[in-house]
């Protein structure tokens, strides 16, 4: 056991420091996101599709920064599925900022549960903003 703590120690007291860091980092930022977005957000994810007719430099800066962003939030979310944070939520918000084939139907198969319709609109509530509108085929009974 001693010689197992002395080789991975640092190892195991940095990766208890990183799952700190995100926990409490999506508890603040996720619902920052999440209040300030529209409540019809989900309804036209494919419709947010990056200008191509801005300046050529603005356009490609725009497509890195939320391309990071998206892929920085949703591997958070799929590290927080098994260390403390809002793996689902953030994992949603990570896959709307980015661009692939599949992408509709991705995002729809995790509106599909309730419980993370309910997720976001309990952030929305406490936050004081409308709750989000689904696609009525997403619409899930209260």
């Amino acid at each position: 056991m001693k010689t197992f703590l002395a080789t991975y120690g640092p190892t195991i007291k940095l990766l208890g420091l990183v799952s700190t860091i995100t926990f409490f980092l999506s508890l603040l930022i996720i619902p920052w996101i999440i209040a300030r977005l529209p409540e019809d957000f989900f309804l036209h994810i494919h419709d947010r599709r990056i200008k191509e007719d801005e300046h050529p430099v603005i356009f490609i800066l725009v497509l890195i920064l939320r391309y990071s962003m998206g892929s920085l939030l949703f591997f958070a979310g799929l590290f927080m599925l098994f260390l403390p944070g809002q793996g689902i939520l953030t994992i949603v918000l990570g896959l709307t900022l980015l661009d692939f084939p599949g992408k509709q139907k991705a995002v729809d198969a995790l509106l599909d549960f309730r419980s993370v319709q309910k997720g976001l609109n309990w952030i929305r509530k406490k936050e004081h903003k409308s709750p989000f509108l689904f696609s009525p085929a997403k619409q899930q009974n209260k």
